[in-house]
């Protein structure tokens, strides 16, 4: 799978991100959820933890080299405690800053994480990144920004300025650990040259844990109140909730192949489109109605990712130079003449 090219998992991380949000829509009843919603995340976990093995499994079978590229000591395997840590951390945050801001100013805010990715990016990964495509990410933020502004005038627009700077300050904070979330997974992925299943399968494991430790944290802050988690973990399920769970399962894992093959920010530009994707679906599915600044945003993020990835050679025009191809110089022999 190595050899798959990276554009195309990226296309189809596009695509998978972008009917996220529409399959979590459908699979609200009544305006709510019938099922408990952190079971989604628990159970994707575990589906990305089994696929995981079984790929894991049929290399070590088809590969006699797969042997060393398993490291099974207990230093390397706890750093992947930390990113199941961050992404934790960051989904506290999140639900923190909900409560002090709204659901539009959220989503613009969000976009900070596009700057925050490059930069860290930049600092701790030792990337370079030249002058056209740190103008690109900008215009991608810029873009995405502009896509989610409503017209002025609207409450949305006048609420963007009037939160608590608490809000504001956990804003930054959430984008800065989504970045570092995802910086320091792609360090992990990239430190050696173990196999990705492998890799994965420690990824998930503890992100398992995680999610069956939130579970039971809210199981006691509720006083059991519906009993255990494990007795009610697929209350209200439907196929389109169980679409959910793959589709995020899936993700998962086009995203980790993306931090071993490719980079964080191949993985900003699929997710930034598939947001603008999901917005122009919403357009037929629940009658959005679509704005100029939509469309503006698509159009500014079309160029950024024209700017980023095309040759630089084709952005630039580059001055035409006279200069003589040295096959086509003939040789030319000057007899010298003497004084008579």
């Amino acid at each position: 799978m190595a050899t798959t090219p990276w554009y195309f998992v990226a296309l189809l991380l596009t695509i998978l991100t972008s009917s996220q949000g529409i399959l979590t829509t459908l699979s609200q009843s009544d305006g709510g959820y019938k099922y408990d919603y952190a079971t989604v995340p628990f159970l994707a976990e575990v589906f990305k933890l089994i696929i995981s093995g079984l790929f894991l499994w049929r290399e070590m079978r088809t590969s006699t080299s797969t042997t060393s590229r398993i490291t099974t000591d207990w230093k390397s395997v706890r750093l992947f405690v930390i990113p199941s840590l961050i992404y934790l951390i960051h989904n506290n945050v999140q639900f923190a800053t909900l409560t002090y801001v709204d659901t539009s100013t959220y989503q613009i805010m969000g976009n900070l994480k596009i700057v925050t990715t490059a930069i860290l990016f930049r600092l701790f990964l030792k990337r370079k990144l030249s002058k056209l495509q740190w103008m690109a990410i900008g215009l991608l933020a810029v873009g995405t920004t502009t896509s989610q502004v409503k017209g002025c005038g609207e409450a949305s627009c006048d609420s963007l300025f009037t939160a608590p700077i608490q809000g504001y300050l956990l804003g930054i904070l959430s984008a800065g650990l989504s970045a570092l979330a995802g910086i320091y997974t792609e360090f992990l992925m990239k430190r050696n040259n173990d196999s990705l299943y492998w890799q994965n399968l420690q990824l998930y494991t503890f992100g398992s844990l995680f999610n069956v430790a939130r579970l039971i944290a809210d199981d006691f802050r509720f006083g059991f109140e519906k009993g255990p988690w494990w007795q009610r973990i697929f209350d209200g399920y439907s196929i389109t909730t169980w679409m959910v769970v793959l589709n995020l399962g899936s993700t998962g894992l086009l995203v980790s192949w993306l931090m071993k093959y490719a980079d964080n920010i191949v993985k900003v530009y699929s997710t930034s489109m598939a947001m603008l994707l999901t917005m122009v679906a919403s357009i037929y599915l629940f009658s959005f109605k679509p704005t100029v600044q939509l469309f503006l945003g698509i159009i500014i993020c079309i160029m950024s990712l024209h700017m980023y990835f095309a040759p630089p050679q084709t952005l630039v025009d580059l001055p035409v130079t006279n200069e003589t191809h040295p096959k086509t110089l003939k040789p030319v022999t000057v007899e010298a003449k003497t004084d008579s």
